[in-house]
């Protein structure tokens, strides 16, 4: 008996409101109902809490979208390297860098390709990794070459931990496999870098 109040009751709403002046009104006696328990329920209230709600990223999501910016930063900046850095060694590094992290995105992504659910990296870079890439656009070399070489330093450091953190707790095995797969590239990385002289 309850639905079939609630239909009609829609429906006759929907009704009116179709027929009436197209003003921007609300009415909250029209949507709220009394239950049979003697409790109320607002369906406007309902349906925009629904509306707002999204399913937070899985953990293995969250991974893979961190490796895929984490790639994706150090091709860019060692990009730009090759073309702005005065060092010899620093466009060697950059060159092994873009091959790197080329590789680990090819990497990732056929690993992703086999998880179900679906996982599909994004690689957008987050705020401190946009900065630091912003900021390396306007310089030239010795000055580069230090922010660059800084650059790498910590976004290594930040690979190593996260890699480090999801092969111990991760939530998605083939993900974990791979984090652990990279370890010992990223830590080569990162002594490579801090080898580095401006």
């Amino acid at each position: 008996m309850f639905k079939k109040t609630m239909v009609i009751l829609s429906a006759s709403t929907l009704a009116l409101a179709a027929c009436g002046p197209k003003t921007e009104t609300t009415n909250t006696a029209d949507t709220t109902m009394m239950t049979n328990d003697g409790g109320a329920f607002d369906a406007n209230s309902t349906a925009t809490a629904d509306a707002n709600m999204t399913a937070p990223a899985s953990g293995g999501q969250v991974f893979a979208n961190t490796a895929a910016a984490s790639d994706a930063f150090e091709i860019a900046t060692s990009k730009l390297a090759l073309d702005n850095s005065s060092s010899v060694a620093v466009k060697k590094y950059a060159n092994q860098m873009i091959a790197a992290h080329t590789a680990s995105t090819d990497k990732l992504k056929a690993t992703t390709a086999t998880l179900t659910p679906a996982i599909t990296p994004d690689p957008t870079l987050n705020a401190e990794q946009q900065k630091i890439l912003d900021g390396l656009k306007g310089k030239k070399g010795a000055d580069f070459d230090a922010a660059y070489i800084a650059g790498q330093q910590t976004g290594h450091q930040e690979t190593l931990d996260m890699l480090t953190a999801y092969q111990s707790t991760g939530d998605v095995p083939a993900l974990k496999t791979f984090a652990k797969g990279l370890v010992p590239t990223v830590t080569a990385h990162l002594n490579m870098a801090k080898s580095l002289k401006a």
